[in-house]
């Protein structure tokens, strides 16, 4: 067979090919890829933890003597019990990756209801204005004419365990 004769075959096999859209020179293309579904915002992602729930009639029950607390660490809630029974449901917030929470049983040894932070809080000038917020008094001074205020830390817990607690912040209970 001559060339042109073979030129003239694979241009009409082009022609007739490219007609119907299956005639390809070459490696064959490439599928374009499926568009991704839209990015979904974050507060999207985050489960919203219910509230603290108390039964009233359970709660009246209660004393120092017969309650105890569970902790799920996994569920990210305390529960208030007298017995098997729930009295108090509320969420938590335990330690990050690295400064984890522990797992065990401890004892309550001190409480204090209106505990204030002596490493984290504000600097504040002489009227009581934040002047700085947000502050970790272990690496940042007070700029001049301004003291540091501890973070209020509602209902502390001073457990068996030296160097971890509990309190009361942002609605939920934070234990390091």
């Amino acid at each position: 067979m001559r060339l042109s004769t073979l030129i003239r075959l694979v241009f009409l096999a082009a022609v007739v090919s490219s007609a119907s859209g299956q005639f390809h020179l070459g490696p064959k293309p490439r599928q374009p890829s499926p568009t991704p579904p839209p990015m979904r915002k974050a507060s999207d992602l985050i489960r919203k933890q219910e509230p603290l729930k108390v039964n009233q009639s359970l709660l009246k029950q209660a004393t120092q003597d017969n309650t105890h607390i569970v902790v799920s660490i996994p569920k990210q809630r305390a529960y208030l019990m007298i017995g098997d029974q729930i009295v108090a449901d509320g969420p938590i917030s335990s330690g990050r990756s690295g400064h984890t929470t522990p797992n065990g049983h401890f004892t309550v040894m001190e409480k204090d209801p209106n505990h204030h932070s002596s490493l984290y809080g504000d600097f504040v000038d002489g009227s009581g204005r934040t002047v700085r917020a947000g502050v970790s008094a272990r690496s940042q001074s007070a700029p001049s004419g301004t003291h540091f205020a501890g973070a209020s830390m509602k209902w502390f817990l001073f457990p068996n365990e030296i160097g971890r607690f509990a309190h009361w912040r942002r609605g939920r209970a934070r234990l390091s």
